[in-house]
């Protein structure tokens, strides 16, 4: 098997529907198999994927998160390449094979990430530095329209790289990821100590950890149809549940990896 693509489901099933009539488009040359996967939303995604070609599906019986989810997925994975999915994308370019053929001949990366551009093409800024305490502060509060703020965020942004090229990238986010699966029996599964969130910066510090590059791959290009709900006010963590979220699952990150030194990343 070349390639497995996962994608979790939490009541999105109209965006699979839409997604996986955009995969069977493509005509990947690849022996593939599509792994959906439902995070207990019963919302008729089974017999949505029933009976369809290539796709495999898993039920979990309780909404265990976005790394635990992916991770029955990765579990059940029988390709050299895996392809987490996030249900709102969209493929309007040879983005896969352009992933796919970036890891065949770049054996030392593990992970790959493409260029995410929102409907209007747009950037979405995907592949970051590695952040440090501020980044609540300045993501969330007045302060990213102060001097340091605004600097702190060019800089974890990677704002001066041109996001049309490839480059290693110290960590990327989990929208869209194409991993070596091979490298999984040394840098292990997401970790499901994050309910939502942070899991995509963990892994790839874990792959710089493990000797492995993580490479943001700018020539491939996917449609992502994404709205920032966790990045409102600091204090939207008292109303809002993702920012809630994303506020402990970045403690849950700055604890684990306490009193450690950030990993070279060649970058």
């Amino acid at each position: 098997m070349d390639l497995s693509i996962i994608i979790l489901n939490y009541f999105n099933k109209d965006l699979i529907r839409e997604l996986l009539k955009n995969i069977s488009t493509l005509n990947l040359p690849y022996n593939y198999e599509i792994i959906v996967v439902d995070n207990a939303s019963y919302d008729g995604i089974a017999e949505l994927v029933k009976n369809q070609d290539k796709v495999r599906f898993i039920q979990n019986s309780v909404n265990s998160g976005f790394a635990a989810g992916n991770n029955l997925g990765i579990k059940q994975a029988k390709g050299k390449y895996i392809l987490i999915c996030n249900p709102d994308l969209a493929f309007f370019s040879p983005a896969i094979e352009i992933l796919y053929q970036y890891l065949e001949v770049h054996p030392e990366v593990a992970l790959a990430g493409p260029r995410l551009i929102n409907p209007d093409k747009t950037l979405q800024y995907s592949a970051t530095a590695f952040p440090d305490w501020r980044l609540p502060f300045f993501r969330r509060t007045f302060l990213s329209k102060t001097k340091n703020g605004s600097a702190w965020l060019k800089k974890y942004l990677l704002a001066d790289h041109d996001h049309q090229k490839n480059f290693y990238a110290p960590a990327l986010f989990g929208a869209c990821l194409l991993v070596r699966a091979s490298s999984l029996f040394k840098v292990g599964l997401l970790d499901e100590r994050y309910f939502m969130y942070m899991e995509d910066l963990d892994w790839s510090r874990r792959f710089w950890e493990n000797g492995f590059k993580v490479a943001y791959v700018g020539e491939a290009e996917v449609i992502h149809l994404h709205k920032r709900d966790s990045a409102q006010s600091l204090l939207k963590i008292f109303t809002k549940k993702t920012a809630r979220a994303h506020i402990f699952s970045f403690i849950k990150y700055l604890w684990k990896f306490r009193g450690k030194s950030q990993p070279k990343t060649d970058f």
